[in-house]
């Protein structure tokens, strides 16, 4: 028996939801922990290609349970059109594979109205938000002014609560922003159309997790975006609002006496960001195209193209170490294939001295990318499945990413597909 975390070590959007789909073949539970539904994780499998953005990942495989735990931002419009689009391929999502916390915190409408009103008064400033209302769902919450799935059950003292939230609320759309108030008949219509639909999923997770732990069974926990989105050791501010990290697992799930054995570090073969901040290994013009089209990398949640650049070994390293990664999923490899040359960012040059050390996020945006050239394989290999069988050159790129970030790469894979994976154990 043992526990595994699945977790991003840069920006986000490294394939994350891909590895999850493969890993949970040997899993009995699958736990979303924290996050909301502002990232996509991409999957392809028998049923189809999908963008989940709440779904756990192991939604596809019969017999897993999937969990939405209390760390995650639970927007019942953005979750319900999920399982209909998930339902329509012919997955089966019922309260028997499917459970929300009954601490988890309600996304309410305000959340995204409020996060474009900011983003617009910020203009130049803004951080990059996907205007899905994380940001001030986050800042509610940790002032104790959302409602929690469980007050669903409870409807007698709901409405109260909601109205008291309410009035506090438009405050500020009001009189910060000139926007209009939310009246009670628009809040309980929501509460009608879309929350009495996930009532059927909702339960005490933190208990089934503890049974199922006593029970033997194994549970993966599946994180959003990466360890330079994480809210406190992040790329701050440009960061989300919660904490992406596995140490975070065990407290976002409801289950904080959970132990996790491995942790599964994703890592794609090049760099990727979507959103603002600094990202010092960014390529430009042409070579940039080139790369953003061959990766196909566009967000999953937004279709926003994703900033591009070479491996940044300095960010990956800083973020194997705060994911106290186990071992590295290296995916995209594939991707790589065109080139005759492959551009890996080593270092760091700021204020006119080299460094290899991740700095701090202020420092970030004077440091320019020290590069390093390994050789391109010219081949196709999205058909390998040994290691042995890569192409020298691939194989290299992938030990000197290994040992420049200290830490083992067991998957890499070469192609979305669920089985287009090598795999060295």
């Amino acid at each position: 028996m043992s526990n595994c975390a699945v977790v991003g070590i840069n920006w986000g959007d490294e394939g994350k939801g891909r590895m999850v789909d493969l890993l949970t073949e040997d899993y009995d539970v699958v736990v979303r922990f924290q996050g909301g539904g502002n990232a996509g994780h991409t999957v392809e499998n028998e049923f189809g290609k999908f963008a989940l953005h709440l779904l756990p990942s192991g939604i596809f495989r019969k017999g897993v349970v999937n969990i939405l735990g209390n760390g995650v931002a639970l927007d019942p419009e953005n979750l319900l059109a999920e399982i209909e689009t998930v339902r329509a391929k012919g997955v089966d999502i019922t309260p028997e594979n499917l459970l929300i916390s009954d601490r988890a915190s309600l996304l309410l409408p305000w959340h995204r109205d409020l996060d474009a009103l900011e983003e617009a008064r910020l203009k130049d400033k803004k951080y990059g938000s996907t205007k899905q209302g994380i940001a001030p769902f986050y800042s509610d919450k940790y002032q104790k002014k959302t409602v929690m799935a469980g007050q669903l059950l409870h409807p007698e003292k709901l409405i109260e609560h909601l109205a008291d939230i309410a009035e506090w609320k438009n405050l500020t759309l009001t009189k910060v922003y000139g926007a209009e108030p939310y009246t009670m008949d628009m809040l309980k219509d929501w509460l009608s159309e879309y929350c009495e639909k996930i009532k059927p999923f909702i339960a005490d997770t933190g208990a089934y997790l503890r049974k199922a732990q006593a029970d033997g069974k194994r549970i993966l926990f599946e994180a959003q975006l990466g360890a330079l989105r994480d809210l406190d050791l992040g790329i701050y501010p440009y960061t989300t609002s919660s904490n992406t990290l596995a140490a975070y697992a065990p407290i976002g799930s409801g289950f904080p006496g959970a132990k996790i054995d491995d942790v599964v570090g994703v890592v794609k073969a090049y760099s990727t960001c979507v959103g603002e901040g600094p990202f010092v290994c960014e390529m430009f013009g042409e070579e940039a195209e080139r790369l953003r089209e061959a990766g196909f990398e566009y967000g999953a949640k937004t279709g926003r193209p994703r900033r591009v650049g070479p491996l940044d070994i300095v960010a990956t390293r800083y973020g194997v170490r705060a994911q106290a990664a186990t071992e590295i999923a290296l995916t995209k490899l594939d991707v790589l294939s065109y080139l005759d040359e492959i551009p890996v960012c080593t270092a760091y040059e700021v204020c006119g001295e080299e460094t290899e050390e991740f700095p701090f996020p202020t420092a970030l945006e004077a440091a320019k990318p020290v590069i390093k050239t390994l050789k391109g394989w010219k081949s196709d290999i999205s058909g390998v499945r040994s290691f042995d069988d890569l192409p020298r050159e691939a194989r290299e790129y992938v030990e000197f990413i290994e040992k420049s970030i200290e830490c083992p790469i067991t998957y890499i894979s070469v192609g979305p597909e669920r089985d287009s994976i090598i795999i060295r154990k």
